[in-house]
């Protein structure tokens, strides 16, 4: 015996085979407590929703159209039981069973089997994920065939959990992606998300979430409701959304949700957001009329015509009574909105698909075989294998999980003159193309929120331009983020770029920090102001030399010229000439052998000017200790002696520099590190101990020069050459210690101009001081220019030595 009152269809018809449908009619219900004192009522629906009304209506027009077909199932009538779930899980699973069992009151006696024919061969419906997830799992285990025209869950495609159920709407999986890429097309990378809080929505939300993350989206929120929450729970949302700086909201919301949220909306004055939104509402242009009216069609027939078939009971309310024979011509309302044709069309897919099966399994042709005994498995799996066009050119065919191939128009608001929205199709995405193929638009029909033909701008943070790199912000989602600028020497040349690319080494980057330009190359060159200034310093040391030299050449027999050797005199000031010049070959741009040549050639030259000077210090000592009694210093201390002790002094600088150049020369070297936005072309040393050699080995012969000079100080005369050389040595060894350290610390250039100043400061110091008295006494002083005044106090000088 069954129990509870019996669900009654509200459409119905028989015939050989019945189909059932579960539609919702209304979209919501009014909210009750059930005491359990009594019987709790049935479930009181209201909202008339005109979009089913028209769902019905393609499924009887389906089913007329094949009962009158001679080709699909001749002889064969369909008929159908409607049921309206009204949006409720619970009645979507009462009605199932209406339709299964037959919905008869009877006894059935003990012996008889309680098993028999299920009373509908399949189900067409229902219209939500959540109410077809309760019609599919009711009906799962006796596997009537399900197949849902709106229902589009993705877990509605695990066949684990619904095995009978198929659908002829792609799956949210598609469309939760289809939307994720229509987003990021668009350049929003901060959006808004609402969703209803139903099986629909979660998943279809889930599903979007997890491929904008791939995508790069962030949402700034994402909040749930239902249509019969607590108005402060939607109110929290609006909140929400007036805090948040997003101006793109995505939605997976039911049609009816969605128009609670549209009131909300409009209640609050908030405008200027652009929707993305999905199947369920998008083609939705009417807020659904309220009722609470159980009789279906006379609902239906008084809010379509805006009259009433009862009395008016009140002489204020203008509502004409309802006759039965109103015209439909000019009337404008959603329920003879043709804008949904393409989701009825899936309604009268699956009504044919059935048909195409049950064809096949009565093997019709002329005329059907009638004998056959139905069995809604039987049916389920020719459903499964149906493939047929329909007469719109329409391919219906199923996966292995009931799906049809997804395939998505792209639907764009646009609002005319009168108030209608016109729904306009500019783009398509199809998933089974290439990725960049898939998605299919013409932007230049889009129109926006507010009427703007402006794309909106939607993101967290403003791109980062070329030229800086993205820090994320503390705390906050990956969209919201720092522009930094590029360090120096480092660049980026994309928009939002996360890192910054370092120049190669020969390169710099410019001042925007978008491209690396080449590095300017840098050398002390005579172009260069202090390069200049060397150079003149340079020839006027070498000018000067040479005056010396023609002074002492006029005045050569002299006694202060031949004092002390002439010979050695002319040497020096020869190698004094090679000093300054030497200093031209660190200007310029270092070359292989202008490397080596500038080291050898000061090497050498001072090293010849150094032993000069220790020859003539020596010749000074050696002329005093001549006069001693019994002495033979002359014969050791000869002009020839002179002369191979200068050679082998100069010899052995040689065969220093002989060494270096021929186990590890210098060599030219771009400085890279000295100045960060510059190359500095400069000569390496090769082989470090080879430098420090030479240097090392004028260093010793400056140091011996010295002490024989300062020995030599104080000797009786009236032009001891000794004091001068004393001097000059001073001079020197002061410049090239203050050279050490100075040109360790100096940068690039600035290293050569400080050898340079060295080599000059020490040669003018050698020139001036021992040079400059005895060119004053020749020309300036005369008298002074004897052999008499030279010896002084009987003292007898070396002369030839």
């Amino acid at each position: 015996m069954r129990r509870g009152d019996p669900e009654k269809p509200l459409l119905s018809k028989n015939g050989d085979i019945i189909l059932g449908g579960v539609f919702s009619f209304h979209a919501s219900w009014k909210d009750r407590t059930d005491t359990y004192m009594i019987k709790p009522l049935a479930l009181q629906c209201i909202s008339l929703n005109f979009r089913d009304l028209q769902f019905a209506q393609a499924m009887l027009f389906a089913i007329e159209e094949i009962n009158n077909s001679t080709d699909l199932l001749p002889v064969v009538t369909l008929g159908y039981k409607i049921y309206d779930d009204c949006g409720s899980d619970a009645r979507s699973a009462g009605v199932t069973l209406a339709l299964a069992n037959g919905n008869e009151i009877v006894s059935v006696p003990s012996k008889t089997p309680c098993t028999r024919p299920a009373h509908v061969q399949a189900i067409i419906g229902a219209t939500s994920s959540s109410t077809t997830r309760a019609v599919s799992t009711v009906i799962g285990p006796f596997f009537i065939p399900v197949i849902s025209y709106f229902a589009t869950c993705a877990c509605l495609s695990d066949k684990t959990k619904y095995p009978s159920f198929l659908r002829t709407i792609p799956s949210d999986y598609y469309q939760s992606r289809a939307l994720a890429h229509l987003v990021k097309y668009f350049g929003w990378t901060w959006v808004g998300a609402i969703r209803t809080n139903s099986d629909y929505g979660n998943n279809g939300m889930a599903t979007f979430t997890e491929t904008a993350q791939q995508l790069g989206i962030c949402l700034e929120y994402s909040v749930s409701f239902f249509r019969t929450d607590p108005s402060a729970k939607i109110q929290r949302i609006i909140d929400i959304i007036k805090a948040s700086t997003s101006k793109v909201i995505v939605t997976f919301l039911a049609r009816a949700d969605f128009h609670v949220l549209l009131r909300e909306f409009s209640y609050h004055n908030l405008s200027g957001y652009q929707w993305i939104g999905s199947e369920t509402w998008i083609f939705d242009s009417r807020t659904p009329l309220n009722s609470s009216n159980n009789e279906l069609f006379t609902e239906f027939w008084e809010t379509l015509f805006s009259c009433k078939f009862k009395e008016l009971k009140s002489s204020s309310d203008i509502q004409r009574e309802c006759t039965g024979h109103e015209d439909m011509t000019g009337v404008q309302n959603s329920f003879i909105d043709m804008s949904l044709m393409p989701l009825f069309n899936n309604v009268y897919k699956g009504v044919y698909a059935v048909a195409h099966a049950l064809h096949n399994i009565l093997s019709c042709n002329k005329t059907c075989n009638k004998n056959v005994q139905l069995d809604p498995f039987t049916v389920l799996q020719h459903i499964r294998k149906i493939h047929f066009t329909t007469k719109e050119g329409d391919e219906v065919h199923f996966d292995e999980n009931g799906d049809p191939a997804a395939k998505y128009d792209i639907i764009n608001w646009q609002p005319k003159e009168n108030g209608v929205v016109e729904f306009v199709t500019v783009g398509l995405y199809n998933p089974s193309l290439v990725q960049e193929k898939q998605l299919n638009l013409q932007n230049k029909y889009l129109i926006w929120a507010r009427n703007s033909k402006q794309v909106p701008v939607s993101v967290c943070s403003e791109k980062c331009p070329p030229g800086t790199r993205k820090v994320l912000q503390k705390g906050r989602p990956v969209c919201c983020y720092d522009c930094i600028r590029c360090a120096e020497g480092e660049i980026s040349n994309v928009t939002d770029s996360i890192t910054c690319v370092r120049c190669l080494p020969e390169f710099w980057s410019n001042e925007r920090r978008d491209a690396c330009i080449k590095k300017e190359v840098v050398f002390l060159s005579y172009e260069d102001i202090m390069g200049a200034l060397l150079t003149a310093a340079s020839l006027f040391g070498a000018c000067m030399t040479i005056g010396v030299i023609l002074i002492f050449f006029k005045y050569r027999k002299t006694p202060i010229v031949r004092a002390n050797n002439s010979e050695l005199s002319f040497l020096l000031l020869f190698s004094l000439i090679l000093c300054f010049l030497c200093s031209l070959t660190f200007i310029g741009q270092p070359s292989d052998w202008s490397c080596m040549f500038r080291h050898v050639a000061f090497g050498i030259t001072f090293v010849l000017c150094i032993s000069c000077l220790l020859g003539k210090t020596m010749v000074v000592l050696m002329a005093f200790r001549a006069t001693r009694p019994g002495s033979n210093v002359k014969k050791w201390f000869g002009q020839t002696q002179q002369r191979l002790c200068v050679t082998a002094f100069t010899l052995i600088q040689v065969n220093i520099c002989i060494i270096w150049l021929t186990t590890s020369p210098p060599f030219p070297f771009k400085n890279f590190k000295e100045i960060k936005d510059k190359i500095t072309l400069e000569c390496a040393l090769g082989s470090v101990v080879g430098f420090w050699a030479v240097l090392g080995y004028i260093g010793l012969l400056a140091i011996l020069c010295f002490i024989f000079a300062f020995l030599a100080r104080k000797l009786p005369d009236n032009f001891n050459e000794a004091k001068f050389i004393t001097f000059s040595m001073l001079i020197f060894c002061a410049v090239w210690i203050t050279f050490v350290p100075s040109y360790v610390s100096s940068p690039g250039k600035f290293s050569v101009a400080v050898e340079i100043f060295a080599i000059l400061a020490s040669s003018f110091g050698l020139l001036i001081c021992i040079f400059i008295p005895k060119c004053y006494i020749i020309l300036m002083k005369p008298e002074k220019n004897t052999k008499k005044y030279m010896m002084g106090k009987k003292l007898v000088i070396a002369k030839g030595y």
